[in-house]
């Protein structure tokens, strides 16, 4: 397992650890360019207002966050590899239960459709990773992670490294100062998660 305050400082440094899947070592990334998802210009495509109109999933956080890296964990039908380890899942499990790692879930009945985690410190979360098992389960629950980070006055959603369904949530990449400049904003907030 990582040692669970040095992933804490490396957090706050602009870096996030990765393992690699061909030989299983994390490693600590830090990229040139960061996607970042800017809080107040968010918004939700028209399916997802749809489905939360008409409460087509039970919102949660922190209901099942083993469940949910698990399920992050899992390689898709396109994917064969995942960069989630089995000692990155027991060092976020352990960050869980320190009060830092969150989960972001929804539900129909008592099936978890899809969520999301990632690590909150100060005014900045960092998301991780997302999954679905019903169609638009995870968007939903990004949107619900996003206006749960707006009422709660964050200041950073960090997304790590751009791909296309990001791009599609309203990911925007900026360069590295750009991003220590808005994470160090960010963690001179105190803000509690839940």
């Amino acid at each position: 397992m990582l040692k669970l305050d040095e992933v804490v400082r490396a957090y706050l440094h602009g870096y996030f650890p990765m393992a690699d899947p061909d030989d299983g070592k994390v490693y600590w990334c830090q990229p040139h360019r960061r996607a970042i998802v800017p809080l107040q210009a968010y918004r939700a495509s028209r399916v997802v207002r749809s489905l939360v109109r008409k409460a087509a999933f039970e919102l949660c956080f922190n209901r099942d966050f083993e469940k949910v890296i698990h399920s992050c964990a899992t390689p898709r039908e396109t994917d064969t590899q995942t960069w989630i380890s089995e000692e990155i899942i027991a060092s976020y499990i352990g960050l869980h239960k320190q009060g830092f790692a969150h989960s972001v879930e929804c539900y129909c009945g008592d099936e978890l459709a899809g969520g999301l985690y990632g690590i909150a410190i100060g005014g900045a979360f960092f998301g991780e990773s997302m999954f679905y098992n019903v169609s638009n389960a995870s968007k939903v629950a990004f949107d619900g992670l996003v206006t749960h980070l707006n009422n709660k006055g964050y200041e950073l959603l960090d997304a790590q490294i751009m791909n296309p369904h990001l791009e599609n949530l309203g990911a925007v990449e900026i360069d590295h100062v750009e991003y220590m400049r808005l994470l160090e904003k960010a963690l001179q907030k105190k803000i509690r998660f839940i």
